[in-house]
């Protein structure tokens, strides 16, 4: 059955209750009449205005006041770069038309001063950057290498272009390699870290002292200093080689580069000489320098005064010095041949030529083509037969004595030597570290 409250039990019940309890009811109570009795604060639309009347369907103007606080405007005054790749047959004018351009501006890109001139010749692979604004040209960006980038842009308040190149700070560091030779040069560079340019350079440094196709030796040794680059940290490729040494059949050569990018020995000696040791790429071998060999063709001992140096056919053969070309001819024994002076003491021969580069009384530089390896005459195969004359006596090429090198410029001589003892000492601690790494 459900129970009902009435008044005179709430009055029971509140007289029941302990007195605080009575105490804190009542304080209540009053308290929440008091806030209903009290008149509330005239309302008002604005705090600035005394009144307002609005009225139903009719618009009116707000006014409204903002700070820069208030208000956050984005702008992006930065270029927005479309990278086009320079297709097979592409020229400037193709990639303009694919990025929207007209012929205009093709034209005033292709004038915009002499730096613009490398454009003409894009190569397929090469990365073209274009700023393009609602159809209008806004800039070009080409890099022409790891450190120099071509821009060319509009100039403020001109219809003309402004192109310039932007070059970055390249940083040079130091790195070293070492290797000891048990099969080939060839192999033992690589084995020590250097690239086949490196290794090519590095035989050519020393081209002069050294026949890399014949004076070779298991235990033979090089120690090297080479230039790193770096941009913004990054590597981006190898610079020249600095300092080298090679110990050639217990003989020691040094070389270190100068200022002026040539090579000279620790004592100021140009590396450079009248005659280099070989004619022809050192990675093929054949037989030594004697006094009498067994011919393989005429099947009999006789005698050999020259140095054969085996290669494909068509393999390039240089000049060994400066000179004059004074045969250049065909007989059925050197089948091919060149024949060249060099001052009154020296003669240098070629022979067996598969195709002659030069003719008679052509002045020829060292390390100039003069022939094409081939097997004429009477030959056993493909080789180049090198003879060295001097006062008409056959001399081997690859142990007679060379006129000795010029040395550096006296006035050089001083800032060459601080360089050379830098460069000495950047050696030894190659030498110490590969040893303390052993």
């Amino acid at each position: 059955m459900r129970k009902i409250y009435r008044p005179q039990l709430l009055t029971d019940l509140f007289k029941q209750m302990p007195r605080p309890h009575r105490i804190g009811l009542v304080a209540a109570s009053a308290f929440v009449g008091l806030l209903i009795l009290l008149p509330s604060e005239k309302v008002e639309a604005s705090r600035h205005t005394e009144s307002l009347i609005l009225e139903t369907g009719k618009r009116y103007p707000l006014s409204m006041t903002l700070t820069q606080s208030d208000v956050i405007i984005e702008q992006d005054d930065e270029p927005q770069w479309q990278t086009y790749t320079v297709k097979s047959g592409d020229t400037l004018a193709k990639i303009f038309k694919r990025a929207g351009l007209s012929p205009k501006d093709t034209y005033a890109v292709s004038h915009a001063g002499e730096q613009a001139k490398t454009l003409v010749t894009l190569l397929p692979g090469d990365k073209l950057d274009l700023n393009v604004i609602d159809n209008q040209f806004a800039g070009l960006r080409y890099a022409l290498s790891p450190t120099d980038t071509l821009y060319i842009e509009p100039q403020e308040d001109s219809d003309e272009l402004l192109s310039h190149i932007d070059s970055k700070a390249v940083e040079v560091r130091h790195n070293f390699a070492q290797g000891e030779i048990t099969s080939s040069f060839w192999n033992a560079g690589v084995a020590a870290g250097l690239t086949d340019n490196q290794i090519m350079h590095l035989a050519g440094i020393f081209g002069w002292d050294i026949d890399f196709a014949m004076e070779i030796r298991g235990g033979d040794t090089f120690n090297v200093v080479y230039e790193e680059r770096y941009i913004d940290g990054e590597f981006v490729g190898y610079g020249d080689i600095v300092a080298a040494e090679f110990v050639n059949q217990g003989e020691k050569f040094a070389a270190i580069q100068h200022e002026d990018g040539s090579y000279y020995t620790p004592e100021g000696r140009s590396m450079r000489k009248s005659f280099l040791r070989a004619p022809i790429n050192f990675k093929y071998v054949s037989s030594n320098f004697s006094k009498a060999r067994f011919h393989p063709v005429q099947k009999r001992w006789k005698a050999h005064r020259g140095t054969d140096y085996v290669a494909a056919v068509g393999t390039p053969v240089m000049a060994a010095g400066d000179g004059k070309v004074i045969e250049a001819s065909y007989n059925k024994y050197n089948g091919n041949y060149v024949f060249i002076q060099h001052g009154e003491k020296y003669t240098t021969k070629y022979l067996h030529f598969k195709k002659k580069a030069v003719k008679k009384g052509d002045i020829v530089k060292q390390g100039q083509t003069i022939g094409y390896l081939g097997s004429t005459g009477l030959a056993s195969g493909p080789h180049v037969h090198y003879e060295f004359l001097v006062d008409g006596v056959h001399r081997n090429p690859r142990t007679v004595d060379l006129p000795k090198a010029l040395p550096i410029d006296p006035k050089q001589r001083d800032a060459f030597m601080q360089i050379a003892e830098q460069r000495l000492a950047q050696l030894g601690t190659s030498r110490r570290i590969m040893l303390a790494m052993q």
